[in-house]
């Protein structure tokens, strides 16, 4: 292989204009890097421990190093073709990802440095972590690749071969839309969502320093100090009933 091969970026394929990437690929990998994420954000919570974390990074951030030079050596992306060999390739342009993959690469070097080589969290790294899962999250699921649509922004003409054709639609077919009905049933499964997380999130016991943090994130300084009563008031009952 020559060296102007190696840094070719994307690959021609008969009938696109440009060099072009498998999206069912880089979503089988969004996916499979989601729940290393996933792993090492609930080992934090629930074990106390970032040993997870430390090596998950170091791969994530090697892994869009590589993506950026030359996705075609990339291990997460080669993991993803293993999973999805047997489906039809939807191709999308590789300069879009390129762009969208130096994105996640920019933030992937400060969680690197700060959670691996000089163990420093704090609740800010933590939610660039949760940033960063959610979008692995929305390009798995919903195939939504949020630094495309960025790249479209600085660009004069949209990008060609957005995953989901995104960059091409303008209008929406019948069955994508809306109707005032479904409209409320949207809006109220959304507030069940964010209302359950709350309620859940609110009457947990702390027995993590997680569930303390989201209570301080969630609740006033009032609600806490009577949350505090509360719990005083049911640990002085308790030793009463011991006594007898």
């Amino acid at each position: 292989m020559s060296l102007k091969t190696f840094f070719t970026y994307g690959e021609k394929v008969p009938g696109y204009e440009v060099p072009v990437l498998n999206e069912r690929e880089a979503r089988a990998a969004a996916g499979l890097l989601f729940i290393g994420a996933f792993i090492g954000l609930t080992n934090g919570v629930m074990l106390q421990t970032a040993v997870f974390s430390e090596y998950f990074i170091a791969f994530f951030t090697l892994d869009f190093l590589i993506r950026v030079i030359q996705p075609r050596y990339s291990p997460s992306l080669l993991l993803g073709r293993f999973f999805v060999s047997n489906q039809t390739p939807e191709y999308v342009g590789a300069i879009q990802k390129r762009f969208a993959w130096g994105l996640g690469l920019i933030i992937a070097l400060p969680m690197f440095w700060y959670l691996v080589i000089d163990f420093q969290p704090n609740p800010l790294k933590v939610l660039v972590c949760l940033i960063c899962m959610a979008l692995l999250f929305f390009e798995s699921a919903f195939s939504i690749c949020l630094g495309c649509k960025i790249y479209g922004w600085f660009k004069k003409q949209d990008p060609k071969y957005c995953p989901g054709g995104v960059c091409e639609m303008h209008i929406k077919e019948p069955i994508q839309r809306f109707s005032p009905a479904q409209t409320v049933i949207v809006l109220l499964t959304v507030f069940t969502i964010f209302y359950g997380g709350y309620s859940y999130f609110t009457k947990l016991e702390d027995r993590t320093v997680f569930v303390k943090k989201m209570k301080k994130l969630m609740l006033s300084q009032e609600q806490l100090e009577q949350l505090e009563y509360e719990k005083s008031l049911k640990e002085f009952e308790s030793e009463d009933d011991d006594d007898f």
